[in-house]
């Protein structure tokens, strides 16, 4: 079965990937890398991959502060 959730980037250059505010399948973070060459996206893979223990994947918002991904 395949879960999407959704992801509203609210800080990114932070010390460290943290959920900031939760609900039911959206999370607002703040993010440890920068958005270029796909480095704050790559932190949210990482961060998410472990939080699920589980692949991820970003299915939509490459190129923005809000994103779905599926896992």
């Amino acid at each position: 079965m395949v879960k999407t959730v959704e992801i509203y980037v609210k800080r990114t250059g932070c010390k460290k990937t943290e959920i900031i505010s939760e609900s039911e399948d959206v999370f607002y973070v703040n993010v440890k890398g920068v958005p270029e060459n796909g480095k704050a996206n790559f932190e949210i893979v990482k961060f998410f991959t472990r939080k699920y223990k589980s692949p991820i994947k970003i299915i939509k918002g490459l190129k923005s502060k809000k994103k779905v991904i599926s896992f």
